[in-house]
């Protein structure tokens, strides 16, 4: 799960994390053969992700392959937690020294590009050296921005509540249904609460604020990210005010608490047997019910109004960094992280249900019960969602810190929900009136 981003400097600076280099895997989705660089010259890339250990030892794996079939290829590879990765990048940022490929979120792409400091994928896939022949037009728009490819997504993505049944049955309550709202899960939090453990450690102000939104046929940005998307305050003051009541019941985990965690799944509340569950994305399930070594459920986001809510979104992507000197190589191990079955074998859809339709397919026969669940979910929500909104707008990174800030303020009461609403809207509007023409 993210944690709350806690940078204050500017999104251009942002981590790194040092890389392995390689060659792509022919294109289509075919098992992996060794594909000629240019004259066979040594290699070297650098490649930086966010994880937990499971995603470490994996990715660690794909690489290994790669450099089996490409051995003229050295990467070197560093990896972090989710808010410790987004700092390390901040001084490569400014050095102009980010590694060849990184790991990107959707919320980061408006910024980096508009910096200078992503390459655009689409001429390596007009050449055919990243291949998107089968891929969805649909996936392929997630990691676009002003007609540019500046990702590829490595997984398709939904949020999603994750139950542990048995704790929920042994606090006297039942599993929810597909159609369950935010009272019903208040309503569990209860019962979990009488019973000695909490719903969960908590629910991501800068992922719910904006689903919460959505149900209402809100947005959180306005459609040239100018200005807040929503103009009444209302829709802030309802999703805070049952946060703060959650909060004060002891439904979630405390701040002091939270401000400990890292966010991996070895450290989470309900993997540890502390909480009935968590709320996140639904890549997120593989490892974290690994960790749990316990049967765990799917549920969908609670409503009402859901499907406005809920969203296909990409679970992360690969961009290559503009300062690469292998910019080519770089797109190569990209495209063999997408389309090369064999890689996607080790993977499994831990980073989301894969993008190319050929290697879902080959994964179907080989998925665990825990996989097929995602598989399952994201197929679900793919016919119960709305459309994505676009990439966040310059600026986004700063103005969900601000949200962050502002609710921490709320559940601690150093400001009250009308002040927290009004404080909030002026910070986030100067914020982002710095993206008027």
């Amino acid at each position: 799960m993210k944690k709350a981003l806690t940078l204050t400097v500017s999104v251009g600076l942002l981590l790194t994390v040092a890389g392995r280099g390689g060659t792509a895997a022919p294109s289509g989705g075919d098992a992996a053969k060794p594909v000629a660089t240019s004259g066979k010259d040594p290699v070297k890339l650098r490649i930086a992700w966010w994880g937990g250990q499971a995603r470490h030892d994996y990715t660690l794996k794909i690489i290994d392959l790669y450099q089996q079939k490409n051995p003229n290829v050295k990467i070197e590879a560093e990896y972090a937690a989710f808010d410790d990765y987004w700092k390390k990048l901040a001084p490569q940022a400014a050095a102009n020294d980010l590694p060849d490929i990184i790991q990107m979120d959707d919320a980061y792409i408006s910024q980096f590009s508009e910096r200078g400091q992503l390459e655009d994928l689409g001429p390596y896939m007009d050449k055919g050296i990243l291949d998107k022949s089968n891929i969805s037009p649909g996936f392929l728009k997630i990691g676009q921005y002003k007609d540019k490819q500046y990702q590829i997504t490595m997984g398709v993505n939904a949020l999603v509540a994750v139950l542990d049944p048995e704790m929920v049955k042994k606090a006297g309550a039942t599993m929810p249904g597909k159609d369950w709202t935010w009272d019903d899960m208040g309503a569990l939090g209860q019962k979990l609460k009488a019973s000695g453990k909490p719903l969960a450690d908590r629910l991501d102000f800068k992922t719910f604020f904006p689903y919460y939104l959505r149900t209402q046929g809100q947005k959180i940005y306005n459609a040239d990210g100018t200005a807040l998307g929503y103009t009444d305050d209302k829709f802030f003051l309802d999703y805070f005010k049952r946060y703060q009541q959650w909060y004060d019941a002891g439904y979630l985990l405390s701040l002091d608490k939270l401000a400990q965690k890292k966010f991996t799944p070895e450290d989470d509340e309900m993997v540890m047997g502390n909480a009935a569950g968590y709320i996140a994305w639904s890549n997120q399930f593989v490892a974290w019910s690994a960790a749990a070594k316990r049967p765990l459920e799917i549920l969908p986001i609670p409503g009402p109004d859901a499907k406005k809510g809920l969203f296909l979104k990409s679970s992360q992507g690969l961009s290559v960094t503009k300062n690469s000197k292998q910019k080519e190589e770089a797109v190569k191990f990209v495209n063999f992280f997408i389309n090369d079955i064999e890689a996607n074998k080790i993977m499994k859809g831990e980073r989301g249900v894969p993008i190319n339709s050929k290697v879902q397919e080959a994964l179907k026969p080989i998925l665990k019960p825990e996989e097929q669940k995602v598989f399952d979910y994201v197929a679900w929500a793919e016919a119960n969602s709305g459309p994505n909104d676009p990439p966040y707008p310059i600026g986004s990174v700063e103005v969900l810190k601000v949200l962050q800030d502002v609710g921490e303020q709320i559940l601690y009461k150093k400001v009250s929900l009308e002040d927290g609403a009004a404080k909030f809207r002026k910070e986030a509007n100067a914020i982002l009136a710095k993206n008027k023409k």
